[in-house]
């Protein structure tokens, strides 16, 4: 994402070079920092409705059909204005799976310095799946990594590293700890984190390519495999 740039209202540290004091800084012209504020704010639409389009396109047309004349008129700009953001499809797609993926990504790693029962964790980690990922174009964003990432391994590249070096540590972390905390009956998902995230993504490409005739409610399968790690809920 963008860097935000420095406030200029924000006071200026004076120093001294060559032994002479630097003089006073210069008051900011309001002007201007009213004509930078909204430039900014449409730089920021532009390149959010750039990543919007990218999107779509990707979506309709997979990776190697996607142009950037595409993009660019979907988005309603010139081609050139993607330059100045991106520096190829490529860098576009990385940018997209960052913007799209890294907030959920964010909360998965720290999920092991929560100190909750691992059952709690879980829970809460699918719940914010079902809503944040299958209920809005992220789960597209995954859907085009399994898609396209065989024929393109530049783009299971830059999930990999984006996406899945920073979740399977976290995971494995946490069901290392409910190992030891006697909270599972045995290793295997500290062995194997991937198997957490399993029916996720049966789920995903089940309903991609058979919902339409039989589709999967993703909230129970979840908690029908967290019942099956962690055993059934006590009746209270």
């Amino acid at each position: 994402m963008a860097r935000t740039a420095p406030s200029k209202a924000e006071p200026l540290m004076s120093g001294r070079r060559r032994g002479k004091a630097t003089s006073a800084p210069q008051a900011v012209d309001p002007a201007q920092a009213e004509r930078s504020s909204p430039r900014a704010e449409r730089q920021a639409q532009r390149r959010e409705a750039i990543l919007a389009a990218a999107l779509d396109e990707f979506s309709a047309r997979g990776f190697a059909a996607t142009r950037l004349d595409d993009v660019a008129k979907r988005a309603d700009v010139a081609k050139g204005t993607i330059y100045l953001y991106f520096r190829d499809k490529e860098s576009l797609f990385q940018e997209l799976v960052r913007a799209m993926l890294s907030p959920i990504v964010s909360r998965v790693a720290g999920a092991p310095m929560i100190d909750l029962p691992a059952r709690m964790v879980v829970e809460g980690i699918a719940d914010m799946f079902v809503r944040e990922v299958f209920g809005t174009r992220r789960q597209d964003v995954i859907r085009l990594i399994i898609t396209e990432g065989q024929r393109f391994p530049k783009l299971a590249e830059i999930y990999y590293h984006e996406v899945i070096t920073r979740v399977v540590p976290a995971v494995r972390a946490l069901m290392t700890r409910a190992v030891a905390r006697v909270e599972l009956p045995n290793d295997a998902l500290a062995r194997f984190p991937q198997l957490l995230v399993a029916p996720a993504m049966v789920a995903l490409m089940w309903n991609g390519l058979f919902g339409r005739f039989d589709k999967i409610d993703v909230r129970e399968i979840l908690q029908a495999h967290i019942d099956m790690l962690f055993g059934e809920r006590k009746a209270s």
